[in-house]
């Protein structure tokens, strides 16, 4: 979670590292909606944690992040993710407020993270295929990579790949050894 200034510049430059980049251009900013939905988001974390009393800033730069979310097709909360968090691009995403999930992960369209019985804890460096639906009160390791259209509704350690319907364990390699993100770790 953005607890000053400098976790707030620190999670933006982990977001661009995330999609590949070293900065970001403007042609960028006004080409890829999905980052320039991400940044806003960074910023109404940082105006809700660590500058309270700017309420009519933090409410106009929600407004406007709504909008670009609709068009967008997603629904993730502030204060959800951490750093380094990669949306691949644009489809229906849906987290549920109450889910935590640590850095570097990558996220696919048609994925749904949510509350039944208790939320998800995911953990750094996890890769979530398209259509992947992960509910419950269970735990997911680092160095994960989900599979398309897998359901995870049970707990998983670290470094491993699952899939299928529900979600099992179908190799003891993780996201990162799979070569499933843009930076170097």
């Amino acid at each position: 979670m953005i607890q000053s200034r400098a976790d707030y510049h620190n999670y933006v430059r982990a977001d661009i590292a995330a999609y590949g980049l070293k900065r970001l251009s403007l042609r960028t900013w006004l080409q890829a909606d999905h980052i320039r939905f991400l940044l806003r988001l960074r910023r109404i974390e940082y105006l809700a944690n660590c500058q309270p009393w700017r309420l009519f800033s933090r409410a106009l730069l929600v407004a406007v992040n709504h909008r670009l979310a609709v068009r967008l097709g997603f629904t993730i909360p502030p204060n959800t993710f951490g750093p380094g968090l990669c949306i691949a691009h644009r489809g229906t995403v849906i987290v549920n407020p109450a889910v935590h999930v640590g850095s570097g992960c990558k996220l696919h369209a048609d994925t749904n993270i949510g509350d039944y019985n208790g939320t998800p804890v995911i953990g750094n460096d996890v890769y979530i295929g398209p259509g992947a639906k992960i509910f419950g009160a269970i735990t997911i390791g680092d160095n994960v990579a989900i599979g398309a259209n897998a359901v995870v509704n049970r707990s998983f350690g670290s470094n491993c790949t699952i899939g299928g319907i529900p979600a099992h364990v179908l190799s003891d390699t993780g996201a990162r050894e799979r070569g499933l993100f843009n930076r170097d770790k």
